[in-house]
């Protein structure tokens, strides 16, 4: 079972970091010099680096006590990816409606939060696994719902006893969440270049699947 501490990297200190996902394809060209591609991993994992984003040695001496409570690779924690953090537009508040969960059957009570990517050619899902307490909100058929429980360690809506949706009812929901990760190094390189300030050039970080 993956060790996962349920924290985030500071948002302070992630405002200059970068990265995104990545996907791993497998490209043959043929002696007609056509190409077959085959899609290896069904669902992408992103990558960042918060190197850039240390400033002061106040910073340096945050990251240096997360990295360490971490045990470097040992512990996955969450990471806010500014890009994509909710379930609607960035610039929007999450709604119920936001997302489809599924379709009631008048005996299921738990559904799991995801999100959609595309939708006019090869429409995506995203498992999201990390949503924030107190962001998430259900619908069903069209309303809001206020008869059920979100697990923040894993993303599980589960309807109370008694208020499972009934058969045809479209379940929805509207969350922000961040990106389970761990750091992808066990070794951190500190620059004291500097006289009164630190660098840390790179901080590696991968993310997982808790």
């Amino acid at each position: 079972m993956v060790a996962f501490h349920e924290v985030r990297f500071p948002i302070a200190l992630a405002l200059g970091a970068r990265g995104g996902p990545e996907r791993r394809t497998d490209i043959v060209t043929t002696a007609s010099g056509r190409e077959e591609r085959n899609a290896r991993w069904a669902h992408a994992r992103r990558r960042y680096d918060a190197g850039s984003a240390i400033r002061t040695l106040d910073q340096l001496e945050s990251i240096l006590a997360f990295f360490e409570e971490r045990r470097g690779r040992l512990h996955g924690f969450r990471w806010r990816d500014r890009l994509d953090w909710k379930s609607c537009a960035l610039a929007q508040t999450p709604r119920f409606s936001d997302q489809a969960l599924g379709t009631g059957d008048g005996a299921t009570r738990a559904f799991a939060l995801r999100k959609l990517y595309g939708g006019a050619f090869a429409p995506y899902w995203r498992d999201i696994a990390k949503p924030v307490a107190g962001t998430v909100r259900v619908g069903v058929a069209g309303v809001e719902a206020t008869q059920w429980d979100v697990d923040p360690a894993t993303g599980l809506v589960t309807f109370r006893d008694g208020h499972a949706p009934p058969a045809g009812a479209g379940v929805t929901a509207g969350f922000e969440f961040d990106v389970p990760v761990r750091f992808d190094a066990d070794h951190l390189e500190i620059d004291f270049a500097a006289f009164d300030a630190g660098a840390i050039p790179r901080i590696p970080l991968v993310e997982i699947r808790p």
